[in-house]
């Protein structure tokens, strides 16, 4: 797998490599020293996951997962541990304190090793206020279009990300993902029931409740993704 280091400090970096050499299947590909060649960095590199120091100068390492449109996955290394918290309801796979203990970093490598998958769109970075989280995309049951805002449901929280709904539809895996209308995507896993609208289209029923209605024509492609 490929691997970026982004930390301000240049011994983080080497000490951190030295310590990835014991991991011959984790190749590093590049190490960056702030957020802005970062994202130069993983536009051009496409890492499957990143070393992400927490304070930086410029860009945090929050800031910096708020302008990725692709997330690799994401190991922390930082000498606080007052971000730990926000660190894991971001859900990164996880906080590494500085020194680096070798085993702890074996141990968030594997959990890399776990959750490798065929190349998508896997996660998306949501922050609303304070609060930020790293979703997977199966956890998401609704995308919903507001402007050039998209509006993701998932669990009990409804945050909105700085992408439209056209540009996130592209990296959606349509295996999963449907087109339900103008401006929603439904996840076609959470769909509870199907039932017939008194206009002719279907109106689809996602776990928790919601009603998404369809359009005529955008309910026969339904029953066609879904064999009905």
């Amino acid at each position: 797998m490929k691997a970026l280091i982004i930390d301000d400090e240049r011994l983080a970096r080497v000490e951190l490599k030295r310590l990835l050499a014991a991991h011959p299947d984790v190749e590093v590909v590049g190490e960056a020293r702030g957020g802005e060649e970062a994202l130069a960095m993983i536009s051009k590199l496409a890492p499957d996951l990143i070393f992400l120091d927490i304070q930086m100068p410029g860009m945090t390492g929050f800031d910096l997962l708020e302008r990725l449109d692709d997330l690799p996955q994401v190991i922390f290394t930082t000498a606080y541990d007052e971000y730990a918290l926000k660190a894991f309801e971001v859900n990164a796979l996880d906080y590494l304190l500085k020194p680096v203990v070798p085993a702890r970093l074996a141990a968030a490598i594997a959990r890399v090793r776990l959750r490798t998958e065929p190349a998508r769109l896997e996660q998306v970075f949501v922050r609303d206020g304070d609060r930020c989280w790293i979703v997977r995309l199966p956890e998401i049951f609704l995308l919903e279009s507001e402007g050039n805002y998209t509006r993701v449901y998932f669990g009990h929280e409804r945050p909105l990300i700085r992408r439209s709904l056209n540009a996130l539809e592209g990296q959606l895996d349509p295996g999963m993902f449907f087109r339900a209308g103008r401006k929603e995507i439904v996840n076609l896993k959470w769909i509870e029931k199907v039932d017939l609208s008194v206009a002719g289209g279907l109106v689809v029923t996602l776990r928790g409740g919601r009603q998404v209605p369809m359009s005529r024509r955008q309910s026969v492609r339904l029953r066609e993704a879904m064999s009905l």
